[in-house]
């Protein structure tokens, strides 16, 4: 592959397969421009070895792969689950603040002023939107109680996503904080933001920077968009960031999934009329975690992307842990750069 031919940028997320010398050599030869490293769960040590191993091949081989730090953000998750729960349509789910070992009945909300948050008649969407229920009544306190619209398994630690409420927490957690010195004493070339609602989650992360660093550096920081509070103020947001990712897993199951397409389309016209630079992210090439070869409608879907004006494409599972980290960036590259 000729990489002088390629303008959409290729980001690889690393993980246990893609995490060995020869492996991010040879991906960066097909095309890989940018080291993604997901902070949702990173082992500060493993992280270290590979920032290390990534410039000393920049080094070797006259390259200049970026790093890219992704804070996990503000995640909601329900805790512990008995195996085998069910959830049938219908049945009542209470939501509780005490950290029990949930079953069909009962499960565990780690965020605190989840009661105080949500509203009679919003939803709550678990385990990327496959359960979804209706919050029926709310005690403002520590008890939620909704009614499944769409039932299914329920399972230990899945995520929770709440598309019509304004939830109060902070776009930076703590553990966003510690993660964000850590890439900063390491100097990453990029700090993604996870759910960014506002302009004032992008100053928060810059005061960060500012004060870490005692004015030192300016890391560029990249506006993650999986919010439908995103959406509506990306105005303001690109006045702020340097970049946007149209993080389409939790935004396509934030709003529906049919609406993506031209929120995506809309977002990167908006990036462009900031002259900012836009990343797509989440299923670009997802069935080559397991095959060797995309679907059409993959080639499609990165081939529109590139045409709709995106900088750059993103690969999360397909390089982390799938079976062809090199083939599918070779297979990626021939795409991008027709």
């Amino acid at each position: 592959m000729n990489r002088d031919l390629k303008k959409t940028k290729i980001i690889a997320t690393l993980g246990p397969a893609s995490s060995s010398r020869e492996t991010m050599i040879e991906m960066i030869k097909e095309g890989v421009d940018v080291f993604r490293i997901n902070f949702s769960h990173a082992d500060y040590d493993l992280v270290k070895k590979n920032v290390e191993l990534i410039r000393s091949i920049n080094q070797e081989y006259g390259f200049n792969t970026a790093i890219l730090g992704d804070l996990q953000g503000p995640k909601l998750r329900v805790g512990v689950v008995k195996e085998g729960s069910f959830i049938n349509p219908g049945d009542i789910l209470t939501f509780t603040n005490e950290n029990v070992e949930g079953d069909a009945s009962r499960v565990y909300m780690t965020y605190e002023r989840f009661a105080k948050d949500v509203k009679v008649g919003e939803r709550i969407l678990i385990d990327d939107g496959k359960l979804v229920f209706e919050v029926i009544e709310t005690n403002q306190k520590d008890i939620v109680k909704a009614k499944a619209i769409q039932g299914g398994p329920l399972s230990s630690k899945k995520g929770v996503n709440l598309p019509n409420t304004a939830i109060s927490l902070p776009a930076l957690t703590e553990k966003d904080i510690e993660d964000a010195k850590f890439m900063l004493d390491n100097e990453f070339d990029w700090i993604a933001l996870s759910f960014v609602r506002h302009a004032q989650d992008i100053k928060d992360l810059k005061d960060l920077i500012q004060n870490h660093t005692n004015g030192k550096q300016n890391t560029p920081i990249i506006a993650k968009i999986e919010k439908p509070e995103g959406v509506e103020n990306m105005d303001e947001i690109l006045r702020e960031c340097d970049g946007i990712m149209v993080a389409r897993g939790d935004l396509g199951v934030e709003i529906p999934m049919e609406e993506v397409p031209v929120v995506q389309k809309k977002l990167v016209e908006a990036a462009r009329n900031h002259a900012r630079p836009v990343i797509i992210a989440t299923q670009m090439m997802e069935t080559m975690i397991n095959s060797l070869t995309p679907t059409r409608a993959e080639v499609n879907d990165v081939a529109n992307s590139v045409l709709d004006g995106a900088d750059a494409v993103m690969l999360s599972g397909e390089t982390s842990v799938g079976k062809y980290p090199v083939d599918v960036i070779k297979n990626m590259a021939k795409i991008v750069s027709n």
